[in-house]
C-alpha cells in the first residue's frame, strides 16, 4: 500500500533527521530531497511537524551541505501547497543563505532565490520582511553572474518583489534599478548574450517590460483636463511649433480666437474650437497629449514637416495629424498591452524594449511617419481613416515579431513593409490558409494544368470562328472602313472582306477573301511590329501593346491583319493572340490566359478540397511500411476451392 509504505518512509526520515550522527542526519536529508516531491509523503511528513523541524535546522545550521539538501527538501514539500507560507519567522528568512552569507555552492543559492520568491508572493506580510532583509544592491549583483539559473532566479525574485510591491515602493525600486543601468545590462548581456535566451529568463523579460510599460497606465486613463493651465499650454505649444504665426497679442480676442481655431483645424483636431475635447476619449487619454508633445520636442523638423504637408493640400488627400497621433497612441497601447497585468505563461518580450528609456514615445515618432507615408501611397481621404490605420496596425504588428534589436532595425524594416507588400502577405496568408500552397495541392494544380490549358485552346479557337470586326487602316493611315476576319470551322482558313458598319457577325460566305492557316509564318506584336517602327515614339505605350500582325509565307503579302485602340479592346487583343499562337501550335502567353487559367484552377481546387474541409493536409505523403519479411498471414484460397 503506497500510503503505508509513505508512512513508514515519512517516519524514519522524520527521526534520521534528528539523529546525533551527522552523517545519517545528512543522508536522510538528503533523500528527504528527492522523496519530497510525492504530496503522500508530504502530507505523512508534515503531519509528523517534519516542515516545522527543517525550519528549526535551517534557523540553527551553518553547515553549507547540510543547509542545502534542508532548503531543497524544504522547498519541495511547501510546493504542495499543504501548509502557508506566511508561519515562517523573521529568523528564518535571514537563516536563509542568500541573505546574509556567501555561499559558493550554486546550488545552495538557487533554493534559496527560489523560497524567497515564493515567500514574497505568498503575502503582504512577507515581502516586507524579505523586502526588508534582501537588499537590491546584493539581487542586481545576482543579475549579474554567468551561472544562468542564478540569474534567472535572481530576475525571479526581482519580479516577484516589483509585482507585490505598492505603487510607491515600486516607483523607489525602479529609480534604483535606473540609476545600477539595469536596462543596459539586460540588453547587453543577457539579450544580446552568445547563447539563446531561455524560456523561464524569456517569461520574466516580459513581466519586466509588461510591469514598465504599466507605468503608463495611469496617462492613459486620465481625460486632458480643460482648466488646467499646463495641459493649455502644451496644446498651444504643439500649434504654435507647427505655424509661425504673426504675434498674437497684438491682436483682438476675435482675430487671436479665430487664428487658432483654423490652425488646430489644421494641425488635424476634429473639434478645432476647443482641441482638448479630442483628447478626453480614454484610453488613449493624456498619453496622446504626451506622445504628439515629445514628437514635436524630439523631432521638430519632421514634425514642422509632417503637418504643414498635410495642411497645405486641398485635394481631400490630407491626413490629419491630431487625429491620426490619437489613433496611434491607442494602436500602440494596445499591441504594447499597456494596463494589462502580466500574463503567468506569456514569454513574448521585445528586445527593442531594453534599447531603450522611452520605448512608446520612440515608436510612435517613427510610426507617425510611417502612418503619413502608408497614406499617401493608398491615396486615402478621410474616409479611409479606419482602413489606413489598419494598415499601419498591421505593419507595426508584423516588425515588432520579427524581434527587432533596435530601433534603427524596426525603422528600417517597418519602412520597408509598405502598402504593397502587406497586400501580397494578406494574399499569400490567405491561400495557405485555404491550403492552396501545400505540396500535395499545388502538385494536383500541376495535373491539372493541361487539362484546363486545353479547355482555354478551344475557347480561344471559337472565339476566332465566330470572329471580330477591324477597322482598316489604308495607306494613308485613314481608318474609315470596317473589315471583318474569322476562322473557318474545320481551322484550315481565316475569312475576311469589307463589311458595312452595322453589320452584325455576317455569315462565312460573304467574306470573299481568305488566307490558308498553313501559309501564316508568324505572329508579331506590339514592337515588333513594321507599322509601329514607321511610327516610332508617335504611339503611347497602350497603342504599342495592342497592335498585332500576321506575318505570311508571300512574299507579295508581307502582312495582314492589324488592329489597334480604340476600335480594338485588350481582351479581344488577347483572344485573337492565343488563338492564332494555337493555330500555330504555340504556347499561349497572354494576361488574360493567365488570369483565368489561375481562377479555374483555384474553382477546381477548391470543388475537390469540398470534402476535405477542416482536414489538415500533411506536407508529404505518408510513409509506405516496408514489406513484411514473409507472407503466411496470407490467405490460400486455391485451398478453399478444392
Amino acid at each position: 500500500d503506497c500510503s503505508a509504505w509513505c508512512g513508514r518512509c515519512a517516519e524514519d526520515l522524520f527521526k534520521g533527521i534528528q539523529s546525533s550522527d551527522s552523517g545519517v542526519r545528512c543522508d536522510s536529508l538528503k533523500e528527504l530531497a528527492s522523496v519530497s516531491t510525492d504530496v503522500t509523503f508530504a502530507q505523512e511528513f508534515i503531519s509528523r511537524n517534519g516542515h516545522l523541524l527543517l525550519v528549526k535546522i535551517v534557523e540553527d545550521s551553518k553547515d553549507n551541505v547540510i543547509m542545502t539538501h534542508t532548503l531543497t527538501g524544504f522547498m519541495e514539500l511547501m510546493d504542495h501547497g499543504i501548509v502557508s507560507w506566511e508561519n515562517l519567522s523573521s529568523v528564518f528568512i535571514k537563516k536563509v543563505p542568500f541573505v546574509n552569507a556567501k555561499p559558493t555552492d550554486a546550488s545552495i543559492q538557487q533554493v534559496s532565490l527560489d523560497i524567497l520568491e515564493s515567500m514574497v508572493l505568498s503575502s503582504y506580510g512577507l515581502f516586507l520582511q524579505v523586502k526588508q532583509e534582501v537588499t537590491m544592491e546584493r539581487l542586481i549583483a545576482h543579475l549579474q553572474v554567468t551561472n544562468q539559473q542564478i540569474q534567472t532566479k535572481a530576475m525571479a525574485l526581482l519580479m516577484a518583489l516589483l509585482q507585490t510591491a505598492g505603487d510607491s515602493d515600486r516607483q523607489d525600486m525602479f529609480a534604483f534599478l535606473n540609476k545600477k543601468h539595469l536596462r543596459q545590462y539586460i540588453y547587453k548581456n543577457i539579450i544580446h548574450s552568445s547563447g539563446s535566451v531561455q524560456d523561464e529568463m524569456a517569461h520574466y523579460l516580459y513581466v519586466l517590460q509588461s510591469v514598465t510599460l504599466n507605468h503608463l497606465e495611469p496617462r492613459m486613463r486620465t481625460s486632458l483636463d480643460c482648466y488646467s493651465q499646463e495641459q493649455r499650454e502644451i496644446l498651444h505649444g504643439l500649434r504654435q511649433a507647427a505655424f509661425e504665426t504673426e504675434s498674437e497679442n497684438s491682436l483682438s480676442h476675435e482675430r487671436r480666437r479665430s487664428l487658432c481655431a483654423k490652425e488646430f483645424k489644421k494641425l488635424g483636431f476634429s473639434n478645432n474650437s476647443n482641441p482638448g475635447q479630442d483628447l478626453v476619449r480614454t484610453p488613449p487619454g493624456l498619453l496622446a497629449l504626451d506622445t504628439m508633445f515629445y514628437f514635436a520636442s524630439r523631432y521638430p523638423d519632421a514634425y514642422s514637416r509632417f503637418v504643414l504637408e498635410n495642411s497645405s493640400r486641398e485635394d481631400k488627400h490630407e491626413c490629419p495629424f491630431a487625429r491620426s497621433s490619437i489613433q496611434l497612441t491607442l494602436i500602440l497601447c494596445e499591441i504594447l498591452r499597456i494596463g494589462e497585468p502580466p500574463s503567468e505563461t506569456r514569454s513574448d518580450y521585445h528586445p527593442i524594449f531594453f534599447s531603450q528609456d522611452r520605448l512608446l514615445e520612440e515608436l510612435f515618432c517613427i510610426c507617425i511617419q510611417l502612418l503619413n507615408k502608408t497614406w499617401k501611397e493608398m491615396r486615402a481621404t478621410q474616409e479611409d481613416f479606419d482602413k489606413v490605420m489598419q494598415v499601419v496596425r498591421e505593419q507595426i504588428t508584423r516588425t515588432l515579431s520579427s524581434k527587432p534589436t533596435s530601433l534603427e532595425l524596426f525603422k528600417n524594416k517597418v519602412n520597408a513593409l509598405n502598402y504593397s507588400e502587406i497586400l501580397k502577405l494578406r494574399q499569400t496568408e490567405r491561400l495557405h490558409q485555404e491550403e492552396t500552397l501545400a505540396p500535395p495541392v499545388l502538385e494536383l494544380k500541376e495535373r491539372l494544368k493541361p487539362e484546363l490549358l486545353e479547355l482555354i485552346r478551344q475557347q480561344r479557337l471559337n472565339r476566332l470562328c465566330q470572329g471580330t470586326m477591324f477597322k482598316k487602316i489604308s495607306s494613308r493611315r485613314r481608318q474609315d472602313k470596317l473589315w471583318y476576319c474569322r476562322l473557318s470551322p474545320n481551322h484550315k482558313m481565316l475569312h475576311y472582306g469589307d463589311v458595312e458598319e452595322d453589320t452584325d457577325n455576317p455569315p462565312i460566305e460573304t467574306l470573299q477573301k481568305k488566307i490558308p492557316v498553313a501559309d501564316i509564318k508568324g505572329l508579331l506584336t506590339g514592337k515588333d511590329c513594321a507599322h509601329m517602327k514607321e511610327n516610332k515614339g508617335k504611339q503611347n505605350k497602350v497603342k504599342a501593346f495592342i497592335i498585332f500582325y500576321i506575318r505570311l509565307r508571300s512574299y507579295w503579302e508581307r502582312f495582314f491583319l492589324h488592329c489597334y485602340l480604340p476600335s480594338f479592346s485588350l481582351r479581344q487583343f488577347c483572344l485573337w493572340t492565343d488563338g492564332l499562337s494555337v493555330l500555330l501550335g504555340r504556347e499561349m502567353s497572354s494576361e488574360s490566359m493567365r488570369s483565368e487559367l489561375e481562377i479555374l484552377l483555384s474553382m477546381e481546387i477548391k470543388l475537390r478540397l469540398l470534402d476535405l474541409e477542416n482536414v489538415p493536409i500533411p506536407d508529404s505523403a505518408p510513409t509506405v511500411p516496408k514489406p513484411p519479411s514473409n507472407y503466411n498471414f496470407c490467405y490460400d484460397f486455391s485451398q478453399t476451392e478444392q
